[in-house]
């Protein structure tokens, strides 16, 4: 048998040795004989053919005819088949495990298979499991991990069947396992064109993760003794960004199937990736659906929702899902943001997606978020005009940085709000939108009116300010309350509301030249508070002297004017009111409204509705009255939607069949008005732990 070996590498030695040195390295390789269960006989002819090497390379005439050998080309050592044994020790300790495993592997099958029970048979097993081990950590030091694995591989199989050296068996066995992640990272690694080694490696990655019990590492596994979650985890996080988008959501639609919660989260990232970078927006209904099935402890998933919701265009229901977060850091965040909170959720979104979304994939590179580019694209804005055929949302059409947001006239469906909380570590929830704290370039106006927008529609604005009127109004009430500004000195209620009516008045006035000639011939059946004056300050005893003080004049209506049965006032406590109970108070209102604007009852709603729309209500009757006239007005609500709701705060608009007929007090009819349908917004406040209606803004 033929080697590749020379008596220089076979003795360990340089060409150039003096024979001094090659006698101190003879006794040397004497001296560290191989303990590891060779035959005494083939350790004997070790020895002797380093003895014969040692002798030609000291002896001067037989080392020259030697080296000439060498210099004409002639490589390799040929050794008697007594001796092959022993000359594949010597090449496996010269540095050549590869070498020598290959050779070995060989002498083990037939025709040069040796007897059963014989001493070649042992040494040849025995050295060949050595070799392969060698071999596999030659290739871990070259970065191989696939070549490594499959010498472990071969060796486990040529002990398995030659049925010896179990205990060597069991070390390439875990040398097998502790390998496994280096194997996966090098198959995934290389390059994208290779597809059959990319398929192995992903194959193998599922494999390791199911057999550890999915990304949490739930299963007794033989992995978790040289992988711990700890390591797994910083492994997966260096193995993720091989894979592509779609890669991880099999994978991980896989892995939630066999009840890894981790997996269904990541999912849900890898979805809303797809989605967002490659504009299909049904993969963020898909991510959102996964979303609201996940029960992590310590998840909030409202802005997370509240993001998708955004990118959909839904603007009521993305804030109301931010206002209803668990993270009180988020909310002081978002109600302290210096502009207005859709700029702060576009922001908050816009970090969320760059910083926790749109990273660890390989076929995504996208470096910053563009989100008008995202409603600015053809197929989206072609989406959402399909989904608000059907649902009527708020939409997007044009550029956030404008944000011109025009609200659908038709009625938009109710939907209820998600419950569903769950949790990931608080380190994992970007706070707010992520990492990145570069938001401050990123500037979004709302509700921009430009000179020409506000010369045609004078009408529109009106009513928009009329909301926010409304708005403004609750939002003091509350602030004067919660301060306990009203049980202070009354010096300080005379200068809280003096400076704040200053600034309203000028506001108004200047509101009101520029609009007065527009809004002239605009009737609203209900008139909505518009100014809050120095005489809306309200105690029970005031209302009370009010409803007491037109009795008389009361007896002066006929009797056949017809009498509306009020419904029963019931207080609404639920924080999360219905879309029916929101009705039922509404209904409530209209009707103990009618009653008493026909002299048929007196006013006492104080439970359902703010001191401050029942004082205007008062005072209106009492007007009518001054006139001798009283009204009688017909209110049904035909259709009821829920625009917007937080903690603190409900809009929702309704369709009446509205008629309203005015009398002199001996029965005359003066007037009469019908209009069907007729829109009205109603805005709800939470206080004193109930719900009471705040304003109403007619004629939208």
């Amino acid at each position: 048998m033929e080697l590749p070996l020379d008596h220089f590498r076979l003795i360990g030695v340089s060409p150039s040795a003096t024979s001094e040195e090659i006698l101190r390295a003879f006794q040397l390789r004497l001296d560290k004989t191989p303990d590891v269960g060779f035959t005494y006989e083939v350790l004997t002819q070790r020895s002797e053919l380093l003895r014969l090497t040692a002798d030609l390379l000291t002896d001067p005439e037989s080392r020259r005819e030697y080296e000439n050998l060498l210099l004409n080309g002639i490589s390799g050592l040929e050794f008697p088949s007594n001796r092959e044994v022993a000359g594949l020790i010597l090449l496996w300790e010269s540095g050549s495990p590869k070498e020598a495993f290959k050779i070995t592997r060989k002498a083990l099958q037939p025709p040069q298979t040796p007897a059963l029970g014989s001493s070649r048979e042992a040494d040849l097993t025995l050295l060949a499991a050595l070799t392969a081990r060698d071999s596999a950590i030659q290739e871990q030091q070259l970065r191989s991990y696939s070549n490594a694995a499959d010498f472990l591989h071969e060796g486990i199989q040529l002990l398995q069947r030659m049925g010896k050296r179990g205990d060597i068996r069991k070390t390439l066995e875990e040398d097998l396992v502790a390998l496994l992640p280096y194997r996966i990272l090098d198959l995934l690694s290389r390059d994208f064109n290779d597809q059959e080694s990319h398929k192995k490696g992903l194959s193998m990655l599922e494999n390791l993760i199911i057999k550890r019990g999915g990304l949490e590492g739930n299963n007794k596994s033989e992995y978790k003794d040289y992988l711990n979650q700890q390591e797994f985890e910083a492994f997966f996080q260096q193995i993720k960004p091989f894979l592509t988008v779609q890669e991880q959501i099999d994978l991980f639609l896989e892995l939630q199937k066999r009840g890894s919660l981790e997996a269904g989260f990541l999912a849900f990232l890898s979805l809303t990736a797809i989605g967002f970078s490659r504009r299909k927006p049904e993969k963020l209904f898909e991510a959102r659906r996964i979303l609201k099935k996940l029960n992590l402890s310590g998840l909030d998933s409202m802005p997370l929702v509240g993001c998708l919701d955004l990118l959909l265009a839904d603007i009521d229901q993305a804030s109301a899902r931010f206002s209803s977060s668990s993270d009180e850091n988020l909310r002081d965040w978002l109600n302290n943001y210096p502009g207005n909170k859709l700029e702060a959720m576009c922001i908050f979104c816009k970090n969320w997606l760059e910083n926790d979304v749109l990273i660890g994939y390989r076929d995504i590179d996208l470096k910053e978020v563009d989100l008008d580019s995202w409603f600015e694209d053809r197929e989206i804005q072609e989406f959402i005009e399909k989904l608000e055929k059907k649902s009527n949302k708020t939409k997007i059409r044009s550029n956030l940085q404008s944000q011109q947001i025009e609200t659908e006239s038709s009625i938009k469906t109710t939907k209820e709000f998600d419950d569903t909380k769950g949790n990931i570590y608080e380190k994992r929830l970007p706070l707010p939108g992520g990492i990145k704290q570069d938001y401050e370039e990123f500037e979004v106006n709302e509700n921009e009116f430009n000179e020409e927008s506000f010369k045609k529609k004078p009408i529109e604005f009106y009513n928009f300010l009329i909301e926010k009127i409304a708005e403004l109004k609750f939002s003091f009430g509350e602030f004067l309350k919660d301060k306990e500004i009203i049980n202070q000195s009354s010096y300080l209620i005379y200068i809280f509301a003096f400076l704040f009516l200053f600034s309203f008045g000028i506001g108004i006035g200047f509101l009101r030249n520029n609009l007065k000639k527009s809004i002239q011939d605009e009737a609203f059946p209900e008139t909505p508070l518009v100014a809050l004056d120095k005489n809306q300050k309200l105690i029970d005893k005031d209302i009370q002297e009010i409803k007491q003080s037109p009795s008389n004049e009361l007896k002066s209506i006929p009797e056949e004017s017809t009498k509306i049965t009020p419904l029963e006032v019931k207080e609404l406590n639920n924080a999360s009111p219905s879309i029916e109970e929101i009705k039922y108070l509404i209904e409530t209102w209209l009707s103990n409204k009618s009653n008493y604007m026909a002299g048929k009852g007196e006013l006492d709603l104080s439970k359902i509705v703010k001191d401050g729309l029942i004082k205007r209500t008062i005072e209106d009757r009492q007007k009518d009255i001054k006139k001798g006239v009283y009204q009688e007005i017909s209110s049904k609500i035909q259709e009821i939607v829920l625009k917007s709701q937080t903690s603190s705060r409900i809009v929702a608009v309704a369709e009446l069949n509205y008629s309203e007929k005015i009398f002199k007090n001996s029965g005359v009819l003066l007037n009469e008005i019908s209009i069907n349908p007729l829109k009205v917004k109603y805005i709800l406040g939470f206080s004193n732990k109930s719900w009471k209606l705040v304003d109403f803004i007619s004629g939208l």
